[in-house]
Order: C-alpha cells, then structure tokens, then sequence
C-alpha cells in the first residue's frame, strides 16, 4: 500500500537490501520513531482499491496467520492462533456485533471527560429548551389544554390547539436537530482517534469537526426528507382510488421503503465527517458500503435502537416517579395527562432524562461510526492503514 493513503507516519523504516544471512553484523541500536501524527482534520483517506476476500492483498493471511486453522501444518502439534492487534479500543479485523457495542463503550469509558464534556452540556441545553417550551405551549393555560375534556371543540380552539402543538415541536425539534448533529459530529472525531489509542480534546474535536458542521446538517435534514416522500409516495399513488385497501398496501409498501432507504443512508454521518465528503457524496459512500450487507447494518442499528430506549427508560423510570411525588401528585403525568406539568416536575424528571441522552448519545454515535469502520475493514482493507497510523507498520500484525 503507497504511503499517499492513510495514515503512514513520517520516517518509518522501508525495506532496505538484504545481507548475507552467515556473515555476523554489529548490533545497533535501533533509531527512535517519532510519535504518529494526529490527523489534523479527521482522517480524510481515500478509499484504496478493491482487493479479493476482505480486500487484503493475496497471501497477507498466510503470512500473518491469519484465516488458517490453528495447528494445520504446525510443526509440534497445535498453535495457538495470533490475534489481530488492537491499538485502541476495537481489534483491527472485521467486527461482531458485541465488539461493536463494546468498541462504543470502551471509548465512552477510556475517555469520558471528553465524551461528558460533549454530551452533558448538548442535553441540558435540548431538555432545558424542550422543558420551558412543553411548559409554554402544552400547559394547563395553552390552547391545548382546551381539548383534553373537551369532545366537541370549536374550530377556533382546534386553531390554537394547533398553534401550540406547531410552537412546542418546531422548539423541541430544532433543539433536537442541532444538539445531535453537534453531538454527532465532535463524538465521530473522538471514536476515530480512539481507534488508533489516541485521546482528543473537546478543543481538537471541535476544531476537526466545525468546518463540517454544515455539511452535516444538510445531510441530517436530507435522510429523513427523503424517508419521507419514500413513506407518503406509495400511499398517494394507491390511495388515489379510494381504496381503503390499497391505501393501507400502499402505507405498508412506503414503510418497507423509507426503512431500507434510511439504513442505505445510516452510514453517510461518518462517511463526511471522516472522509470530508459533501452531503451526497456521503450519501453515495453510504450506498456503496451498505449495498450487500443491508441485513446486517440494519439489524445491528436497530438493535441498538432498542437496547439504548430500554436504558433511557430505565434511567428515566426512577425520576419521573420521584418528580410525581414531590409535585403532590399534580403532574397528571401517570393518568395520561399533559397540561397540568409544573415546574418542580419538569425539573427533577428533566435530571433523568439528561442523564439518559448523556449516556445514550455518545454510544449511538460510537456505534455509527464503529459500524462504517467495519464495513470499510471487510470491504477495503481499512485495518492496514489504521495498522499504519497506529505505528504497527503497514500491515497488521499478531498482537494479544
């Protein structure tokens, strides 16, 4: 592999000629290496070619081991098979979904004063906005609150109710939006170096990541617009009839779509922010890396999905109880009601659910980015230029 991708640190040793194998040599001492340099600007390496099996070059298995059976053809019986090394927090081979999840973990847990100093303000702010503006727009002095006992209200009242519910999603939803996409792209930054057993500042990480920020929201906004016509497309072409059938056909066919659709796209977040690709080129990488292991990428992002919303309710469970007791059993929250929340509610409920998004936020983002890694492995041979940045030379070699 040329030395233009990756990440091949300077003054590394090459090849040189070889000397005669009986003739004795003076020991010397080996020079210092300098210390691999930290890519200023994420990673930004180009996809090598594509190469047969993972994509490593013809022989690199039998030369480190690698893909042969322990003991086969093993001088004195059985071997033990040598391990990929493993300079950060995932080994540098194709993935399984536990190393995935725990590659996420370890890099919350080896780094966390960068993670918490990235995730706890982004939701404190985005349940802190969420808060005054379901207390403002769904209160029991809202337009909305005029429909909760009311089943026949009058046009003007559906108007306000309307109104509110349009003002408390447009907040809490632009909120939301710009909080992860922040999230997203600084904790990107901080799996990638954690990969190569590198630490990174919020200072780096937001210096690697803000000229991207753009970028990411477009994409961000693209994705589920698109999820969207996706959905509302096939219910339209076959609702035209009037078909009560057809429409319901044509809702599940929309489903079925938007889904497949996002999780062709689930990987472009990581694609531009490592890669410094433009929104469509990152959709287009996406594409390119999803396509063939569809089942796969899907199945572990909604895994996820699931695992992290039992976590945020079981984190959240606890203080939601406690916000009920102390606000005298006035929330209304535990009969289904919305408009009578007061403040003291909102506050010790809105402790747990920052506490949640502070957990569940940098392992979401650390399993995107772990998945678009390992789809890269398996596909283009990644694990030799990480093998590189790391300094182990320019291929993997056995580690414990």
């Amino acid at each position: 592999m040329s030395e233009s991708q990756g990440w091949t640190p300077p003054g590394s040793p090459k090849d040189g000629e070889g000397h005669d194998a009986n003739q004795p040599t003076a020991p010397q001492t080996p020079p210092a290496q300098p210390a691999p340099p930290t890519p200023p600007q994420g990673w930004g390496a180009a996809p090598p070619p594509q190469q047969p099996g993972w994509g490593h070059p013809p022989g690199w298995g039998q030369q480190q081991g690698w893909g042969q059976q322990p003991g086969w053809g093993a001088p004195g019986g059985w071997q033990p098979q040598p391990q990929a090394p493993k300079p950060g927090v995932i080994p540098l081979r194709p993935l399984g979904v536990g190393e995935i999840l725990d590659g996420a973990v370890s890099t919350a847990r080896a780094h966390w004063r960068t993670v918490l100093a990235i995730a706890l303000p982004i939701a404190i702010v985005i349940q802190l906005l969420s808060s005054i503006a379901l207390h403002t727009w769904l209160s029991d002095s809202s337009g909305f609150s005029a429909l909760e006992n009311n089943p026949n209200p009058t046009d003007e009242e559906l108007r306000d109710a309307f109104g509110d519910l349009l003002g408390f999603g447009s907040v809490t939803g632009i909120a939301t939006l710009l909080g992860n996409v922040l999230a997203t792209a600084m904790l990107t930054i901080v799996v990638s170096r954690a990969v190569l057993g590198r630490g990174v500042t919020v200072g780096e990480a937001w210096h690697d990541s803000r000229g991207r920020l753009l970028r990411l929201l477009g994409l961000v906004l693209l994705v589920p617009l698109i999820s969207v016509v996706a959905l509302l497309v096939p219910v339209l072409l076959l609702g035209l009839g009037g078909s009560p059938l057809l429409a319901a056909l044509g809702f599940i066919g929309g489903v079925v779509l938007a889904v497949w659709l996002w999780t062709q796209f689930s990987l472009a977040a990581p694609a531009l922010m490592l890669e410094r690709q433009g929104s469509l080129a990152a959709m287009r990488r996406s594409w390119k890396l999803v396509t063939g292991s569809w089942w796969r990428v899907f199945g572990i992002q909604l895994l996820i999905l699931v695992l992290l919303t039992i976590v945020s309710g079981i984190i959240e469970f606890p203080t939601t109880l406690v916000a009920e007791v102390v606000a005298g059993g006035g929330s209304g929250f535990l009969e289904g009601g919305l408009t009578e929340m007061s403040w003291s509610y909102l506050a010790i409920s809105g402790v747990g659910a920052v506490i949640a998004s502070g957990i569940t936020l940098p392992i979401s983002a650390g399993v995107t980015a772990l998945l678009y890694i390992d789809q890269r492995i398996r596909r283009e041979a990644l694990d030799i230029e990480l093998a590189s940045a790391a300094g182990l030379g320019d291929t993997p070699a056995p580690g414990n």
